[in-house]
């Protein structure tokens, strides 16, 4: 299994090839993706990539968290694991009763 890497900061105009360019010069890129939103379908201004080996992703982590790009210091490090979700729409309500009390 690869070594996935979380790249922030980009500039909105980023997509996944372009992400892949970035990072292809410190080993091979498994994957490269740009998160976008589901609504508007443009970039969120981060996305995740792939790495084949950990010392490439390593490399790659010294060489570009903190650089330059278009204007933008990009944040990157290892990624975490994604956090679960709940289903549904979040907590509970309590419910019921009447707004008027006790009146009969």
């Amino acid at each position: 299994m690869g070594t996935k890497l979380y790249v922030g900061n980009l500039t909105y105009d980023v997509n996944n090839s372009g992400l892949e360019q970035l990072f292809s010069s410190f080993g091979e890129v498994r994957s490269a993706q740009v998160v976008m939103d589901r609504e508007t379908g443009r970039s969120k201004g981060f996305g995740f990539v792939e790495f084949g080996d950990s010392q490439s992703a390593s490399d790659a982590i010294n060489a570009m968290n903190g650089k330059d790009v278009n204007g933008r210091a990009l944040t990157v490090n290892e990624a975490r694991p994604r956090e679960e979700r709940s289903g549904g729409f979040g907590g509970g309500g309590g419910g019921g009763g009447s707004r008027f009390g006790g009146r009969r």
